[in-house]
């Protein structure tokens, strides 16, 4: 690598740490100068100050907190903000350059080493039968290594599947069958602005054009000063644009929010994923067809997700479904008229097939006024009228959805459009088949079928969320207005609800009136269901067809949003079709545990088998509904509509967050792999499809981390091609703010399907680690829930030491902070809050606490053979690796004395000698788990086997500490002035609002500093 001036860069370098050295150079001599300016030489110099109170590795420590302590203290409140705010940009800029570094890293993945350095010692065993999964011997440790640049790629799997002898025929059935849904939610918090996201988003296009004058071997000098100086004043307009929301976002606030990465990135850009694919898998299997170009969708449950959030109504569903379509729409409107542009085609020199010249006739009938206004302009390009035509018909489409979303009646509802994005598809690939048989091909056009056939006219597919409370609770009111039972519903047994349920479910008799009688959240959830019909109707059944019930944890819980789906039509009993699944969502260790019993009793009904079939028609052969079979019912028995739902596929979502809540990472971790194991086993052995849903959130402590690792960590034989994952909101923006990373991303997750579906380690069935890992899980609950649930002082603690009460006053989510008890304990406490909550004070304690308690207890019994087993865990299987790289990557995270300064600080001194107790726990069980870590991975120091995570992670907490310090002082005096005296001496120079957005404004900086929230 060649060695230049700081000022010029060229291109090998620029994926090279000397490129990030330099950009981060840049960046903070920026930053110096934009504070210089707005606060003045002092404001540098204290920072400066401040950020040398560290160690090397970025840790707060003892001798040092008194002196940072001294100087903050000494701040004014405007001093402390301007302070906390400088902290707070200096994060997100390097956020920005880190993400810059990372895109750049991506594209280098498709030149690096060879297939053997990655992946040696892998077998394929060939003499296993076509149906069973390979084994491999070495894969657990060499697919999860941070250092093979293609790891993840398309170019680096297809060989690999060639080398190992994988059966084509097997590849190709999995390939057809692949289908990857990421759905994204809102309800993590999301604390950044849109404003400030754009204010990003503009930093990183300059950063851009100063790579580009910088590597330019023509560019002038004042190219590069002149970007710096545009750098400069972004930099400063960004200081000058509050952080903090100015109001409580609205749910279509947060629609807007999530769909920005479609407008930005994705629409775009997910074209070149399929030919990604389709690419790397003709040069390695020519013979092979490529999935679909849908193999990879998206879904969202923002707008569409209610549970404990009331601000989603049935309204603002509606108003999402109209919203995302005028998006895709106007989009497609774009396009059109480009290729309106593009297609000059003239039948002069070149020649047209019939069908078209038939559908310019049509066309004309149709659309006279088009006709009039163009044919003489475009009477011999047949291409150029076809598409003014389609654009009419988009347009008058884009009319038609903006009345509906205003609730108004469209006038121009007889007008020539489109009613589904299956005929605005048609009638592109009419003009795709004219051009091939013509010799000619356009790119254009291919880019928007692609388009079309991933988005249709819905963009994304939106899921319907409530609490099973909810259902069983409408259901009680609803009968006891009709009195139809002798007792109250919500007395019933379960076994009488199921034997009530599953009469009522036989008939096709009304149980609600037309008029709804019932209390304000009866009726919310009578008419969720119908506007859900609604929805099918409007936009079609793929629009909405995702019911998810959380905290299902009985038979009953399905079968009572059966009876409320088919009292909305969207079930017939008679002919068991629907146009709803039904998604149980098991959440809690005890709702895992009994999954498996629930889903079996549920197979067990000859109802709800004949509707995962696609009814009683189908049930024998596990097909869809047939033609046949549906024009052999008389019309009176036909259903409102035939369900077009995947046959036979059962979809059961486990819950990561309230999980880990309740029972510990390493618990949670175990009972969902054990979960998926059975209910694996369970839909085989009845013919179904099983698609498990994981409901992952951004950071470790709710299931969140690296997606490839977390996927191949999974049982390999639930997965079969088949996977849905939540995309949380406060890491949309790390993963799809720029293409490259964004295509990286998906491309890693598919890769990893994949390679789970067919590469398998064949260490999940091994029995005896199965009983090493439910000893290693059991005793780590035990020590989690001593410490959580029946430690007396631990509630308090949690309260007064961490920011959990100013978290909740934070504008950044349409959803409230608790569940809607009414009580502040941790049960009604979202998980959300609650590891955020950790991660502001530096503990981080749901991500690890209990971890080295369970493996020491295991190590006692024989200490030198049992490290070597555990040691060996780590290098074969996937599943233990992926729970031990998670934990040391939050350990690495953790500050022990940054967290002791918020406990003595933050407690009221007459809780300190019992906060005192619980700290020391915590302490004992951090540095127990960090030792025992480090002595399983075999580094010296956490995240040495990932030096680029390494250094991110010290870069930060550098500045994390200081800021730390500050959010500590403000929330000290902010508490103190809530306890003053209302008459009397005023206690505080400050106003306590002054003192709250002070405070806040630590809270967005150090979540920026940290990369995540809850």
């Amino acid at each position: 690598m060649k060695t230049m001036k700081a000022e010029h860069i060229d291109f090998p370098v620029l994926h090279s740490e000397l490129f990030l050295r330099h950009r981060l150079q840049v960046v903070e001599e920026l930053w110096e100068s934009v504070l210089r300016q707005e606060c003045g030489q002092e404001m540098v110099d204290l920072l400066r100050q401040l950020r040398d109170l560290c160690s090397p590795e970025g840790q707060a420590t003892n001798d040092l907190a008194a002196s940072a302590v001294e100087l903050i203290e000494q701040l004014n409140i405007n001093e402390a903000i301007r302070a906390a705010r400088a902290f707070a940009l200096y994060f997100q800029l390097i956020n920005i350059i880190e993400q810059e570094y990372e895109q750049k890293q991506q594209l280098n993945r498709y030149t690096g080493e060879t297939d053997e350095e990655i992946f040696p010692s892998i077998i394929y065993s060939t003499n296993q039968r076509d149906e069973e999964l390979p084994v491999t011997k070495e894969i657990g440790s060499d697919l999860m290594t941070a250092e093979t640049p293609q790891k993840g790629t398309f170019a680096a799997l297809f060989p690999l599947l060639f080398k190992l002898n994988v059966p084509p025929q097997q590849i190709q059935r999995l390939i057809s069958q692949l289908d990857i849904r990421l759905v994204f939610t809102a309800h993590p918090t999301e604390i950044v602005r849109h404003t400030i996201r754009d204010k990003q988003r503009q930093v990183v296009h300059l950063l851009q054009k100063l790579d580009e004058a910088q590597n330019r071997a023509s560019s002038y000098p004042w190219e590069t000063l002149e970007v710096k100086e545009r750098l400069l004043e972004e930099i400063r307009l960004w200081w000058r644009t509050d952080e903090l929301h100015q109001f409580k976002p609205t749910v279509l606030d947060e629609v807007d929010y999530a769909l920005h990465y479609f407008q930005e990135v994705l629409f775009d850009g997910i074209t070149q994923l399929y030919k990604r694919f389709k690419y790397s898998l003709g040069e390695t299997f020519p013979w092979l067809q490529p999935p679909t170009t849908n193999f990879c969708s998206f879904g969202s449950w923002v707008g569409s997700d209610r549970d404990g959030n009331p601000s989603v109504t049935p309204e603002v569903t509606w108003k999402t479904a109209c919203y995302q379509r005028k998006m895709v729409l106007e989009r497609y409107i774009k396009s059109v008229k480009e290729l309106v542009s593009l297609l000059s085609v003239s039948m002069h020199w070149s020649d047209v097939l019939p069908d078209l010249l038939e559908s310019l006739e049509l066309d004309q009938s149709q659309l006279s006024g088009v006709y009039d206004d163009l044919a003489l302009r475009f009477r011999q390009e047949p291409y150029r009228l076809k598409l003014s035509y389609i654009l009419q018909r988009l347009e008058n489409t884009r009319d038609r959805n903006l009345a509906l979303y205003n609730r108004e009646t469209p006038n121009n509802e007889d007008a020539p459009m489109y009613r589904t994005g299956a005929e605005f598809l048609t009638e592109l690939l009419l003009i795709q088949r004219n051009l091939t048989e013509t010799g000619l091909s356009c790119r254009e056009l291919e880019n928007l079928i692609c388009q079309v056939e991933i988005f249709d006219f819905n963009l994304t597919q939106l899921d319907i969320r409530q609490e099973s409370s909810r259902h069983a609770d409408a259901i009680n009111e609803i009968l006891e207005y009709l009195q139809l039972l002798p007792q109250s519903y919500n007395e019933l047994s379960e076994e009488q609800r199921i034997a009530w349920l599953t009469s009522e479910l036989q008939t096709r008799r009304p149980l609600i009136p037309a008029e709804l009688p019932f209390s304000e959240k009866t009726n919310d959830v009578i008419e969720t269901f119908r506007i859900l019909r609604s929805l099918q109707q409007e936009f079609g059944i793929k629009i909405c067809q995702t019911y998810i019930i959380s905290m299902c944890r009985e038979v009953s819980d399905v079968l009572e949003v059966l009876l409320l789906a088919k009292e909305s039509s969207l079930f017939d009993p008679v002919v068991a079709v629907g146009t709803i699944r039904i998604v149980p969502l098991f959440e809690t260790v005890e709702d895992l545990q009994r999954s498996r019993g629930v889903m079996r009793e549920l197979f067990e009904l000859p109802l709800y088998r004949a509707m995962l079939a696609g009814g009683y028609a189908a049930i024998n052969t596990s097909t869809s509904l047939s033609a046949k079979a549906s024009t052999s019912l008389s019309e009176k028995q036909a259903p409102p509509s035939i369900s077009t739902l995947n046959p036979n596929l059962q979809e059961v979502m486990l819950g990561y967050s309230d999980s880990n809540k309740d029972s510990g990472f390493l618990s949670s971790n175990w009972e969902i792999h054990k979960a998926q194991k059975s209910l694996q086993k369970i839909a085989e052995s009845y013919g179904v499809n099983l698609r498990i849903f994981h409901g992952r959130g951004g950071s470790v402590g709710r299931g969140g981390g690296p997606a490839h690792e977390a996927i191949l960590a999974q049982p390999g034989h639930s997965i079969s091609g088949r996977i849905k994952i939540t995309e949380q909101g406060e890491v949309l923006a790390s993963k799809y703010s720029l293409l490259d990373l964004a295509l990286y991303h998906l491309e890693t997750i598919t890769t990893a399907v994949i390679q789970a579906s067919l590469l398998g380690t064949g260490f999940d069935d091994i029995e005896p680690w199965n009983e090493i890992m439910e000893e290693l899980s059991y005793a780590s609950r035990q020590h989690y829930r001593n410490l959580i649930y029946e430690q007396p002082d631990f509630i308090d603690f949690f309260h007064q030491v961490t920011p959990i009460e100013e978290i909740s006053q934070l504008q950044i989510s349409s959803r409230p902070a608790r569940r809607p008890s009414g009580k502040k304990d941790l049960s009604s406490l979202r998980a959300i809050p609650w590891v955020f909550s950790w991660t502001q004070t530096r503990f981080l304690l749901p991500s690890w606490y209990g971890i080295g308690t369970a493996l020491q207890e295991f190590l006692d019994a024989e200490p030198e053979q049992h490290l070597k087993l555990l040691r060996y865990f780590y290098l074969k299987w996937p599943f233990f690796k992926m729970v031990i790289s998670k934990a040391e990557m939050t350990l690495a995270k953790v500050d022990m004395e940054m967290a002791r300064h918020y406990v003595d600080e933050l407690s009221n001194p007459e809780d300190k000698p019992r906060f005192e107790t619980v700290f020391a726990q915590i302490s004992s069980e951090f540095f127990l788990t960090r030792d025992l870590v480090l002595k399983i991975t075999g580094h010296q120091k956490l995240l040495d086997g990932d030096p680029v995570l390494q250094r991110s992670v010290q870069l930060r907490n550098g500045t994390i500490v200081p800021l730390g310090f500050i959010q500590v002082s403000l929330l000290k005096r902010l508490r103190q002035s809530k306890n003053a005296p209302t008459t009397g001496v005023i206690h505080s120079r400050y106003s306590k609002g002054e003192l709250l957005r002070g405070a806040l404004l630590t809270i967005n900086g150090i979540a920026a500093g940290m990369r995540n929230t809850g």
